[in-house]
């Protein structure tokens, strides 16, 4: 009898020992955490997830597109001709459905490496096959998985019809023996609580008229204190839900641009800096632009300007003068 109330005990001491260390896990290790690319609150298992960033169509064909209103950051910069395409990087929320997925460039790859991102595209220009292959990056290629992880809408044709999921970008990087999980250096992001002003701004950005428009809009709504955008004059929304898309920063860079080659692919130089604009709360903000850890951010005065907690856009412009700024009615 005392042999078994003394195993009793021990067992009880340990039961309650390792409660205790549960206690001190929970207090070191909160629930929640800050996503590192919005800033805000999320799950911490979410927070730590490694970013998946995708290039997305921008043709007027691939519009709507699905899966942009869930990117943390997106990026836009011209491909061929005054066409432009995304390179949407999603961390805190990931895409159930996700595309047009369209093709590699250099400067997309650059730029998603400075996230740590697995990089996923279908198709590439030589330079971005060289530099892909070159070992240095992990990417999924649609090439690789068309009719399988990557399916064909019926609703356009190629090449404005390839789709994929979160689903089945997380099977090819299993497949692939790529890393899922790994802690993201964050955005820097306003600890402040700043409010919008009396006078707000909406902005446009001419892309230019060569062949097909490309006029992008940012009209800001003082009520959401969120950006929505439009694409000749058409309101952006998801595929999916039809939900306007919605941003708290945008930060307009201009940066060198250069034709390549006679099929009007382009060198972007997306490391030299130069000037910008910041967009938040309804308020523009003349900046300047550094390349910093492989990620484009705003800089005044030598002082990296933090974001709005929430989703950033980024355009990339050869000119600074494509941009005409507006009074907006901040509705």
């Amino acid at each position: 009898m005392k042999r078994w109330k003394t195993v009793c005990m021990l067992c009880f001491a340990f039961l309650l020992l390792a409660a205790c260390r549960q206690n001190d896990a929970d207090q070191v290790q909160p629930k929640e955490a800050e996503a590192p690319l919005t800033g805000l609150k999320t799950e911490r298992k979410l927070a730590e997830r490694r970013p998946i960033a995708v290039a997305v169509n921008n043709h007027p064909k691939a519009r709507p597109q699905s899966g942009l209103s869930k990117a943390d950051v997106v990026i836009e910069a011209l491909a061929e001709g005054r066409i432009t395409r995304f390179l949407a990087i999603f961390q805190s929320e990931m895409p159930e459905t996700v595309g047009p997925v369209r093709s590699a460039r250099e400067y997309f790859v650059t730029l998603s490496s400075g996230f740590n991102s697995i990089f996923v595209h279908h198709g590439w220009s030589p330079g971005a096959k060289k530099q892909l292959e070159s070992g240095a990056y992990d990417y999924i290629n649609g090439l690789d998985f068309d009719g399988s992880l990557f399916w064909r809408a019926d609703f356009s044709k190629p090449p404005h019809n390839s789709y994929t999921s979160y689903d089945n970008i997380r099977k090819a990087a299993e497949q692939k023996g790529y890393k899922l999980n790994e802690k993201t250096k964050p955005l820097p992001f306003q600890t402040s609580d700043a409010k919008p002003g009396n006078e707000t701004y909406n902005i446009r950005i001419d892309y230019g008229t060569q062949n097909v428009t490309n006029l992008v809009e940012y009209d800001y709504d003082k009520k959401a204190d969120a950006y929505t955008r439009s694409s000749d004059g058409v309101k952006a929304t998801d595929r999916e839900t039809g939900k306007p898309l919605a941003m708290h920063n945008i930060f307009i860079v201009e940066a060198g641009h250069r034709i390549t080659d006679k099929d009007g692919r382009r060198a972007i130089d997306i490391q030299s800096g130069g000037k910008g604009l910041l967009l938040q709360h309804g308020d523009v903000i003349e900046s300047d632009w550094e390349y910093k850890d492989g990620r484009i951010l705003p800089v005044k005065g030598g002082e990296i300007l933090p974001f709005v907690p929430g989703k950033t856009w980024i355009n990339i412009v050869p000119d600074l003068d494509a941009a005409s700024i507006s009074k907006g009615e901040g509705v």
